[in-house]
């Protein structure tokens, strides 16, 4: 499903940052290229959090997300309730973009429309998808303690084949409206092997209750947001 950079890409790579810089001053900011192969994080097992009405939240998670990929370590999101709108295509530019990086992959267990916004779907409808990802969440948080997140992982192993980093996309949204309970989230943070990142999104209110447990609580302050001035979601930007 992934696949890794082939050796002669890695040198193509190289050989376009050397001549980047041809002719012009000597710089230390050309990035090193390498192949992506299996590998453990030194020092991992944290809880992070982003929260708040501002935007960004999902894309800071993913980039770190894509930050880890490079590093050999396998990285899986589970998005608990973008299931889409009729104003957002089915498939999203990350999804294509994870597609094709190692060891990173992405899931959705969010049902069509958004909760309570441009949506007719029934609360249990939601309820059950997001039950439905907590489960999946549970499962692989459980069949990664059962292995070594210490060591390395298949690249191209099954999510519950053991993983690095857990992105639990709009899981916050998902507990701020009573589709899950916050214990549950609470749960999944209290059995989660050391060496397990898990990182949590959404919710526009404040999450009291992961006070003292998230390691990194960020407030995601809107100040503005094109939507109000009449922009919907853009193709390449918000999706």
């Amino acid at each position: 499903m992934t696949r890794n950079p082939t050796d002669d890409s890695v040198e193509s790579a190289t050989e376009c940052n050397s001549s980047a810089t041809t002719g012009g001053p000597e710089t230390e900011a050309v990035p090193d290229v390498e192949v992506i192969a299996p590998a453990a994080p030194d020092a991992s097992g944290l809880v992070q959090a982003w929260w708040g009405d501002g935007k960004g939240k999902t894309t800071a998670a993913l980039g770190m997300g894509l930050r880890a990929a490079g590093h050999g370590y396998r990285v899986h999101v589970l998005q608990f309730m973008k299931g889409g709108t009729p104003s957002v295509e089915g498939v999203r530019g990350e999804y294509n973009a994870i597609e094709h990086v190692s060891g990173y992959t992405i899931e959705n267990t969010g049902h069509v429309g958004w909760h309570g916004f441009m949506d007719d779907t029934a609360d249990d409808e939601h309820a059950a998808r997001a039950r439905a990802a907590l489960e999946r969440a549970r499962a692989i948080v459980d069949a990664t303690g059962e292995r070594d997140p210490t060591t390395p992982f298949a690249l191209d192993g099954a999510p519950t084949d053991g993983v690095h980093m857990l992105i639990l996309d709009e899981v916050l949204y998902a507990a701020n409206r009573g589709l899950i309970d916050p214990d549950d989230v609470l749960d999944l943070i209290a059995v989660k092997p050391d060496g397990l990142e898990l990182v949590l999104t959404g919710g526009h209110e404040h999450p009291a209750y992961l006070e003292g447990e998230a390691d990194l609580l960020s407030h995601v302050e809107k100040q503005a947001h094109p939507l109000e001035t009449g922009h919907p979601a853009r193709k390449g930007t918000e999706y």
